[in-house]
């Protein structure tokens, strides 16, 4: 490309000299002469004049002193009496000559012609050697271009094969170059697009694997109690029912995560009885805990309904009491209870609650007290927020967390569309 770029300005270079250049030559060239000219014309009347100054004056007439003071110039007088003088070299050559009279005298002077044309041709090099540092001046700004422009585009292709490489740091370098510095923007633009969606990629497949553990879980529970109840068919009918449920619940959970990876809303937050979902999800984790020798039992307000997601509540819900089985102790108590315009659920169990290093933090991604994954209580929160709730920690020592649901507007009114199903 330098090659190129140096080969068009030099052309361009060219034919603006030799446009500018042949003209301007041919005029000083035609300058020079019609000059010359001019100058014997002066000269000749100037020695015409003198003459017949001097024969009117009785002076005698000294050719020598005429050619002293036109030096290189050939000068023929003819006098009145018709007699010729000459003064300076004789003619030789080629020469340029001009005549002049003054009453019945009569001056040629004459100049040679090579003098004048040497005279045009140092001109016309002169001209030439102007055009030459030109030239010479517009190749060294051409490299110098050049190299401006290469350095900035050389940068630009090597940041385009890092973006193409997964490498998608973006270089925040600008050149003052405001056509190249618009493409590094786009390529930042681009890199930090690029960044976000590797980001999201590597969050969602951890999400997803993560959300989707406590569905699995729960099915397998239902499975294994099926097969222990297979002498039982209602057990057998009861437990399938249940795994179905389980089953449905993780469709539901795939189908947020695809959502939250499209970056759409997940909400759809619906007036919804909040004492199914939690008697819902006890039934599906006390077996679990019942195993641990311990208890989940359920205390509070009942008949409350609030506004939420009621798969993101049940992902709630399971996510605190699978974190209270896997850190907590006791029995776990879930209480439900009416807030300022609020819903509140409370899930706490009698632990030794949260470490106060990790208590600021506990909301965080990829923080955990044991060896989990540190993505429950983040998931769980985010959920919340996304139906326009809150997760919080009410106390540290035992745990206790508080579930914040908007209250429906007309609960009975909820409550009965609920109950009585669709029209």
């Amino acid at each position: 490309m330098r090659r190129r770029l140096l080969l068009s300005t030099l052309a361009v270079a060219v034919v603006a000299i030799l446009l500018l250049g042949i003209p301007l030559a041919y005029a000083a060239h035609k300058l020079v002469y019609e000059e010359a000219g001019r100058s014997l014309d002066r000269e000749a009347s100037s020695i015409a004049g003198g003459v017949g100054y001097g024969l009117a004056a009785h002076r005698p007439f000294n050719s020598a002193l005429i050619a002293r003071e036109y030096p290189g110039r050939h000068i023929s007088i003819t006098m009145p009496d018709g007699r010729t003088v000459t003064a300076g070299p004789p003619r030789r050559g080629r020469v340029l000559s001009a005549t002049a009279t003054q009453g019945a005298i009569r001056v040629r002077v004459s100049r040679p012609e090579p003098e004048i044309r040497d005279t045009a041709l140092r001109l016309i090099l002169l001209i030439g050697s102007l055009a030459l540092l030109g030239v010479a001046v517009t190749v060294g700004l051409a490299m110098v271009q050049a190299r401006k422009l290469l350095l900035p585009l050389r940068e630009l292709a090597e940041t385009a094969d890092r973006l193409g490489s997964g490498n998608a740091r973006p270089r925040p370098r600008r050149y003052g170059i405001p056509e190249i510095d618009q493409v590094a923007e786009v390529l930042d633009r681009s890199a930090v697009r690029i960044t976000d969606l590797v980001v999201a990629g590597r969050q969602f497949a951890t999400d997803a694997s993560h959300q989707l553990r406590t569905p699995l879980t729960a099915l397998s529970m239902r499975l294994e109690e099926m097969i222990e109840a297979a002498e039982y068919p209602d057990v057998v009918r009861e437990e399938g029912a249940a795994a179905v449920a389980q089953t449905e619940r993780l469709v539901a959970v795939v189908e947020q995560l695809l959502a939250r990876a499209r970056h759409d809303p997940t909400g759809g937050a619906v007036p919804s009885p909040i004492d199914q979902i939690i008697t819902q999800q006890v039934k599906e984790w006390r077996p679990s805990f019942r195993k641990a020798g311990r208890d989940v039992r359920i205390i509070g307000e009942q008949g409350l309904v609030g506004l939420t997601n009621p798969e993101s509540l049940s992902q709630i819900v399971a996510t605190l009491l699978e974190n209270s089985l896997a850190h907590g102790a006791g029995t776990v108590t879930i209480h439900t209870k009416p807030g300022a315009g609020s819903v509140v659920v409370e899930v706490g169990d009698e632990g030794a609650g949260i470490p106060s290093e990790l208590e600021p933090r506990i909301f965080d991604r990829s923080v955990s007290g044991g060896h989990g994954t540190g993505l429950g209580l983040y998931l769980a929160r985010s959920l919340a927020v996304v139906d326009g709730g809150r997760l919080e920690l009410i106390q540290s020592r035992p745990a206790v967390f508080g579930i914040f649901l908007r209250q429906a507007a007309d609960a009975r009114l909820a409550e009965e569309r609920v109950v009585m199903g669709p029209a």
